[in-house]
């Protein structure tokens, strides 16, 4: 026969995640019925940016050239996130974690002179 009881601390859990996040919806819900907050004005249904309203249709798409400088970023940010943990540790794991990341340095140096090359990082 299995006991079932060593089950009831996640069952519990469960519980209470489930009332929890069902709260979370439903409560803003019914103080939005309550207050009012669920007919919104046509003044509210305007799009807002910076102070002023927008200059064109908020669905246009965005130049290639932003999503391309926006990975480049993510990229070379990911490399500082690399660099710090490398940085503090280098000492104890030595000189193969020293050429590996020397390597990897060397490849995204390699990549940003390419994306320099391209003009990827040009903005007009």
């Amino acid at each position: 026969m299995v006991d079932l009881s060593q089950y009831l601390p996640i069952l519990l859990f469960l519980g209470v995640a489930l009332a929890l996040s069902s709260a979370f919806v439903i409560l803003p819900m019914i103080v939005a019925r309550l207050t009012g907050a669920h007919q919104p004005t046509p003044e509210k249904l305007t799009e807002y940016e910076c102070g002023f309203p927008a200059f064109e249709d908020s669905r246009s798409q965005f130049d290639v050239r932003f999503y391309l400088v926006a990975i480049l970023f993510i990229i070379f940010d990911l490399e500082a996130a690399f660099l710090y943990p490398w940085a503090v540790s280098v000492f104890h794991l030595g000189w193969t974690a020293w050429f590996s990341m020397m390597i990897f340095i060397v490849e995204l140096a390699l990549g940003l002179v390419y994306a320099w090359k391209k003009g990827a990082l040009e903005w007009e």
